[in-house]
């Protein structure tokens, strides 16, 4: 079985927090004292210490490093630079990881003597992989990686039994995906802020009538394929997607066509689009829309549990300790291998 906490955390995207493998929200902490020596943050009685967020830090700070290159912490994105979002995004992921923990507790899930002991040989193989330089700048020793591990293997654990019933059949017509061509004639301006501008309505007469031109051209037998190179403003021409995966109005215009089948003029947010059907079902993506529709309701379903229990936990965040952590930019210290262990002993299950 694939291991879907791992898949997530091993996702390369800034952009991204572990939240994003399902729909509960990250794990939000206030600001509190009477913390114990470097301790980042309590959940209730789940505690996470600063050298268990360096490794998480670190590992991914080279794994960024290594696909970017070093200077990519230099780029800014707004007032916020990448590295924060990167301290952010693992906060998000850690703290996650001991809510599940704290859940797995609630539901009475333990590893196995078999599992523990591949805590135990994920635990030496990572630490065996640090140089000394790596365990002094993070601050880790082998028990610590091994309580590590123990976590995350209970997080995927309560991950796998939340949903190890979530089963469902469905049918091909729910999962039904289908391949269109389309011709867009914009009637927007896509700015570069990600607003939208609406032509003048003098404009936008003019691209019904080109709208319908093109739509003669096509009913009269010119070439689909080149009349979308000649006019169309999407750079797009062929797209296979499912239901809801599309505007309303484009979605509901090609689902209805038949094969070879060319629609009206349709308007949607962007403009003026005609559609022309290459098939009503494609069996090979349908089938992995199946998958899709699956995964999403599985998470959904974890999500509703996760979410109902993470709100119920308080949640204490060491703000000074948390404000002076920073990356750690030694060229002996390069490890970004903890996922990647983590894998090879329970990838497989």
């Amino acid at each position: 079985m694939k291991v879907k906490l791992a898949a997530c955390l091993l996702a390369v995207s800034l952009a991204l927090p572990l939240s994003g493998c399902s729909e509960q929200e990250p794990v939000k902490l206030v600001l509190t004292t009477g913390f114990r020596h470097n301790e980042i943050f309590r959940l209730e009685d789940a505690s996470c210490t600063l050298p268990e967020l360096m490794v998480y830090l670190t590992t991914e700070q080279n794994t960024y490093e290594g696909v970017y290159g070093p200077r990519i912490w230099e780029v800014k994105e707004g007032e916020e630079g990448l590295s924060d979002k990167l301290k952010n995004k693992v906060l998000a992921e850690i703290s996650q990881i001991k809510a599940m923990t704290l859940l797995a507790d609630r539901r009475g899930i333990q590893l196995t003597p078999q599992e523990e002991e591949m805590v135990a040989a994920a635990a030496e193989e990572y630490y065996a992989s640090l140089n000394d330089r790596e365990r002094e700048a993070m601050e880790v020793n082998r028990q610590l990686i091994e309580s590590m591990y123990r976590d995350y293997a209970l997080a995927d654990k309560v991950y796998r039994q939340i949903i190890s019933d979530i089963n469902p059949e469905i049918s091909d017509d729910e999962a039904r995906t289908i391949t269109v061509q389309h011709i867009l004639i914009k009637t927007v301006t896509e700015n570069a802020d990600g607003t939208i501008s609406p032509y003048s309505d003098k404009e936008k007469t003019k691209c019904y009538q080109k709208a319908q031109e093109v739509l003669s051209a096509a009913q009269e037998g010119e070439a689909f394929e080149a009349l979308i190179e000649k006019y169309s403003d999407d750079s797009q021409g062929t797209l296979s997607f499912g239901k809801g995966e599309q505007e309303q109005a484009f979605a509901n215009a090609a689902f209805n066509l038949g094969n070879d089948e060319i629609s009206g003029i349709v308007e949607t947010s962007r403009g003026y689009e005609i559609i022309k059907c290459i098939s009503t079902f494609n069996r090979e993506e349908t089938d992995r829309n199946k998958l899709k529709i699956v995964e999403k309701r599985k998470d959904e379903v974890f999500g509703q549990e996760y979410d109902s229990f993470v709100n119920s936990l308080a949640k204490n965040l060491n703000e000074p300790l948390w404000e002076s952590v920073a990356l750690i930019h030694d060229d002996q210290v390069t490890t970004s291998s903890f996922f990647d262990i983590y894998k090879e002993y329970f990838g497989q299950q």
